[in-house]
């Protein structure tokens, strides 16, 4: 799929319906829509925010270039949420009332989505982009990023079966997202014939990893799930490596793309893969047109593509698919249609059901500072979240 094709046909739902008659008119007359764009650009997580920003700005322009949604142009309005979630609350409000934002769009830690759901109260319209733990369903809320049923429920049995995963160890940040995707992964191993033999959570200071590496030394392990974020991350798979503890077990991230395994080097991602919705290395025409039209728009120096970044370009696309089946950024409309609302990405077709979407899931593995796709998933449900 060539670039020009793969932009015209990613548009096309997202804008179908939204040019039409007294919306058209009344939708000029009202100018740009504001949209909050809420990305951490600071903090543990902080790495994740070029892209970010690079893919919501460049979904953004392309939309406008097609019209805009409802016949407005889209005027994004970013703001860093890496930082605790009163800080992100307060950053939200000063765009919602402040800036009169009508929309949201958040790639951020489960910790401020939890906040900024009590603060919108299904008010306004928020799309939720990055991998979670499952489970959100307030009202006015739309997830597009991988589940645990999306990212562990196939890949566990997978890593059991070919590599011979079977003692595992867990370890993560301290907040909800990796307490609740380990709880979950605790009934994948134990389906697959595995155990747990060691878990633990940590702050996302932590810069010192030696006690932590002599316990997974000390059980066995032959396979540790990674649920750090960001420069935890990167410090704990340095360590690991130096440990020697990559000729002993492999490494299963949820939250390891592109941009951490350049932090972590070649030299230490022996043994390291990745389960994702997207890499940068996808051989897809849909994926591939992406990351031609990504690199051709900021040049060989911008942040790596990855997971999290992408994400950032489909909440913009389904922020417009949503609007133009409504005729409305009324998030009480929204809700009535968005069930069954679909749209075309880098990913391929989505279409959300229950709040959520189905997708094919990439289970990669680390060559190098690249990622090599061993084996796909297809289509994915998200599980029942909303049920």
């Amino acid at each position: 799929m060539k670039r020009r094709d793969f932009i015209k046909s990613s548009l096309t739902v997202a804008v179908a319906g939204a040019l039409s008659g007294t919306a058209l008119t009344s939708a000029f007359a009202a100018g740009p829509i504001k949209v909050g764009i809420l990305i951490p650009l600071s903090g543990p997580a902080g790495l994740f925010g070029p892209s970010s920003q690079n893919c919501a700005q460049m979904a953004v322009d392309e939309i406008n270039a097609s019209g805009g949604i409802l016949g407005r142009q889209i005027e994004p309005v970013f703001a860093d949420v890496g930082g605790p979630p009163a800080d992100a609350t307060q950053a939200a409000l000063k765009l919602w009332k402040g800036e009169k934002a009508e929309a949201f769009i958040g790639m951020h830690d489960s910790a401020v989505r939890g906040a900024l759901t009590n603060l919108f109260k299904g008010q306004v319209p928020y799309i939720y982009t990055p991998v979670y733990e499952g489970g959100e369903c307030a009202a006015g809320t739309y997830v597009i990023g991988e589940t645990p049923d999306q990212q562990l429920a196939p890949v566990i049995p997978w890593l059991a079966k070919e590599k011979g995963a079977s003692k595992w160890y867990l370890i993560g940040n301290d907040y909800n997202w990796p307490r609740d995707t380990n709880a979950a992964a605790k009934g994948y191993i134990e389906a697959s014939g595995g155990e747990v033999v060691g878990e633990e959570y940590l702050p996302f200071t932590a810069d010192n990893f030696d006690s932590n590496l002599a316990k997974i030394k000390d059980t066995g392990a032959n396979a540790v799930l990674i649920t750090l974020v960001g420069g935890a991350s990167v410090g704990f798979n340095r360590a690991f490596a130096s440990f020697g503890l990559s000729d002993s077990a492999i490494r299963l991230g949820t939250l390891i793309e592109e941009n951490t395994l350049a932090g972590i080097g070649a030299e230490n991602s022996k043994g390291l893969y990745s389960s994702a919705g997207y890499f940068a290395s996808i051989d897809t025409p849909a994926a591939k047109a992406f990351a031609e039209a990504y690199a051709a728009k900021f040049g060989a120096d911008a942040a790596a593509l990855n997971s999290l970044g992408q994400s950032c370009y489909e909440g913009v696309l389904l922020l417009s698919a949503l609007a133009g089946k409504a005729q409305s950024l009324s998030a009480s409309d929204i809700d009535t249609i968005a069930e069954g609302t679909t749209y075309e990405g880098p990913r391929g077709a989505a279409t959300m059901s229950n709040r959520h979407v189905a997708k094919d899931i990439y289970l990669a593995q680390a060559d190098g500072t690249a990622f090599t796709v061993v084996q796909t998933f297809a289509d994915v449900d998200p599980g029942n979240n909303c049920g």
